[in-house]
């Protein structure tokens, strides 16, 4: 399986990584899917952005295991992770989740798990900027909930 996990500070090209990974999977594959995350304007804290940090190694590592766990529940030919960190702004692009398989099928569910997943497994630390002050953003009770969704028996 083509795995591909990058973190970075810059912005990312849709177009350029959904070639680089038809580029690396065979033509067996039948279907590719791509969720891609903006940083969402809020009306409550208009001006405000994220910061993200992150621990290098660390949170590669944590991405990763996620990526083993969708690969051991399907059949999949690739999963890219590009996922931005450092200051961002509303409307930004701030991660992109791609996944390949023979169907569509295994590919939905293989990209919806990862991000699952990452909304609450991966090592990031992310701070909400707002003129009414700074704070920390924890995972929310639906990312639990939508992540607890997946029994471990599959």
């Amino acid at each position: 399986m083509d795995r591909r996990v990058r973190i970075q500070e810059g912005t990312f090209d849709v177009a350029a990584e959904w070639q680089a990974l038809r580029t690396a999977v065979p033509a067996t594959v039948g279907a590719v899917v791509a969720f891609c995350g903006y940083v969402r304007d809020l009306p409550q804290q208009a001006g405000s952005g994220l910061f993200l940090e992150h621990y290098p190694g660390m949170t590669e590592r944590s991405l990763d295991a996620i990526i083993d766990q969708a690969a051991s529940r399907w059949r999949l030919d690739a999963v890219h992770v590009v996922h931005r960190v450092g200051h961002l702004m509303p409307e930004d692009p701030i991660v992109l989740v791609l996944t390949a398989s023979g169907h569509r099928a295994e590919a939905f569910a293989a990209c919806e798990f990862v991000m699952d997943y990452l909304k609450t497994d991966a090592v990031f630390w992310k701070k909400q900027i707002a003129r009414d002050g700074d704070h920390w953003v924890v995972a929310t009770a639906l990312d639990v909930e939508r992540r607890s969704s997946w029994r471990e028996d599959g």
